[in-house]
C-alpha cells in the first residue's frame, strides 16, 4: 500500500516538473504545443512512461516524439536532480489516444442525434395523443 502510494506521488511530481520543463527550459518547436497528461511509475521507479498530447488531436505524433527523443538525457537529467532519487528514471514517451478517443466518440453520438436529454429529435415525450382523450 505504502509502495502504491508513494509510486503515485512521484509519478504526479514528475508530470507537474515535467510540464514545468516543457514550458520554460525546453526549446523544441516540435514539443511547443504538448503536454504531459499522465505518468504511469514502475514498481522499482526506475520507469516511467510518459503519456502527452498535443494541441491537436489528429496531429501526427512523429513530430513530438522526435522532440522527446531529442530532449530525453536533459529531462531525465533534470527530473533526477529534482526528485532526488538514487536513480533518474528511464522515460518512455508514449502519445495519450483518449483526447482523441473521446472526440471520435462525441462525432459518433453527434451522428446518430441524439438531443442532450437523451430522446431522439424530431419529437417531443409527452406529444403523443393517441390515447384518444
Amino acid at each position: 500500500m505504502a509502495q502504491e502510494t508513494r509510486r503515485r506521488r512521484v509519478g504526479a511530481e514528475l508530470q507537474r516538473l515535467l510540464n514545468d520543463l516543457l514550458r520554460t527550459e525546453v526549446k523544441d518547436p516540435r514539443l511547443v504545443d504538448v503536454t504531459v497528461s499522465d505518468v504511469e511509475m514502475s514498481g522499482d521507479l526506475g520507469v516511467a512512461k510518459v503519456y502527452f498530447v498535443t494541441l491537436d488531436p489528429d496531429a501526427s505524433p512523429e513530430g513530438a516524439l522526435a522532440g522527446f527523443k531529442k530532449a530525453s538525457g536533459f529531462l531525465r537529467g533534470r527530473v533526477g536532480h529534482a526528485l532526488r532519487l538514487r536513480r533518474a528514471p528511464e522515460l518512455v514517451f508514449i502519445r495519450d489516444e483518449s483526447p482523441r478517443r473521446g472526440a471520435e466518440i462525441s462525432r459518433l453520438i453527434d451522428s446518430l442525434g441524439l438531443s442532450k436529454d437523451g430522446d431522439v429529435d424530431g419529437g417531443e415525450a409527452g406529444d403523443d395523443d393517441s390515447s384518444g382523450r
